[in-house]
């Protein structure tokens, strides 16, 4: 097997990218930056604008770098896209900066930090070693209807299917390689609307006053006690997010109020089933539901892959990770339709920040692991 002969550093990487801004849904530079690093590495890149206005307008990548015919095919997949910067940052949260120990910037973390590492990586495995694709979108931090899914079906259609996929969400907890996911609950948000009657509040019975069975309903949601947890989940959780009745007046009984509920769950349920049930409820106290499911729970069981993961990591960082269900969704939801998918990447703990940093040693200890990890998937 040929020796690679590029060598790319992930900080400076990284730093490339971060000086693209990219507030979701993103295009443009950021996806040229990430481009023009892949070509020289023998990757065919594609990239195509998906979607329209209000969740579009959403630029994706698919980047294939085709083995020996037969050889196995593995995925690094994430997203170009961040969440705005906010105020109060000590630097300029699209000048990336390194200070110390810690390169700064938005993104750092969630993901351009992990992005740069999965190149540099790939920049050392050689051409003959299997088959390598990246699966990169600009929509993950937004509604994400026209990015990985996009690409799924993009991959499909090219017949480029992988046989594993790594993620590279910040999953490490207190230390770079404390936690992997392998799995994570689905996500539900429903709107509720309770109508009613305007009137005076001196004459109630000239009226219908919508708040009491709104409030009701709420109660009864909020004391469901989804499940106990189960193998890899923890508990489902009900919360209620929003109630909106909006009146000006104190001497007016409103015609209308509305609320809202997010519900994360875990493989003892499906989303449509808990639409059901919060719809049922619903009916008995006068009030209509509309839901969006973002994704249903998954978990990849610990195997194989789960195994190589963890084995690479101990490699570079001493430390036997956590397999873990926990924290929020992310795109992982949608991959897992093509082939097993398994989370990992810097720590967590400045994610959507102000100041987001990434510590500069994690990174070059990200990009050995990762390329470990490709290996051996490949082998």
């Amino acid at each position: 097997m040929s020796e690679p002969t590029i060598c790319l550093d992930p900080v400076e990487l990284a730093e490339q990218l971060i000086a693209c801004p990219s507030v979701t849904p993103a295009t443009g530079a950021v996806f040229a930056c990430l481009e023009a690093m892949l070509q020289p590495l023998g990757f065919a890149v594609h990239r195509f604008v998906a979607g329209e206005a209000p969740d579009g307008p959403v630029e994706n990548l698919f980047a294939l770098r085709s083995g020996p015919a037969g050889s196995r095919h593995f995925a690094f997949a994430g997203h170009l896209d961040v969440v705005p910067p906010g105020e109060g940052w000590s630097s300029a949260p699209f000048g990336p900066e390194r200070r110390g120990e810690l390169l700064y910037g938005r993104g750092a973390v969630d993901m351009k930090g992990s992005i740069a590492a999965m190149v540099a990586a790939v920049a050392q495995i050689p051409a003959e070693a299997g088959t390598i694709s990246f699966l990169i979108t600009g929509d993950e931090e937004g509604p994400a209807r026209f990015g990985t899914v996009p690409l799924i079906e993009h991959a499909r259609a090219v017949g480029a299917l992988p046989d594993l996929c790594l993620v590279g969400e910040p999953t490490s907890v207190a230390r770079l390689g404390d936690m992997v996911k392998i799995g994570r609950r689905g996500s539900v948000n429903l709107w509720l609307t309770a109508d009613g009657a305007q009137g005076h509040v001196a004459y109630p019975h000239l009226a219908d006053n919508p708040i009491p069975r709104l409030v009701a309903l709420l109660a009864e949601l909020d004391a469901l006690v989804l499940d106990q947890g189960s193998e890899w989940f923890q508990p489902s959780n009900l919360e209620v997010t929003d109630i909106t009745v909006g009146n000006p007046a104190t001497n007016v009984i409103p015609a209308q109020a509305r609320a809202r509920l997010s519900i994360r769950f875990n493989d003892l349920h499906t989303g449509q089933g808990l639409v059901d049930r919060v719809t049922t409820i619903a009916a008995r106290h006068g009030t209509q539901v509309r839901a969006v499911i973002s994704g249903e729970s998954f978990v990849t069981l610990p195997g194989d892959f789960s195994a190589l993961v963890s084995a690479a990591v101990e490699a570079e960082t001493g430390l036997v990770p956590e397999l873990s269900t926990t924290g929020g969704t992310s795109d992982a939801r949608f991959l897992r339709a093509l082939c097993p998918v398994i989370e990992f990447g810097l720590c967590n703990a400045t994610m959507h920040k102000t100041d987001e940093a990434v510590a500069i040693a994690d990174l070059h200890v990200l990009a050995r692991i990762y390329g470990r990890i490709a290996l051996s998937a490949l082998s």
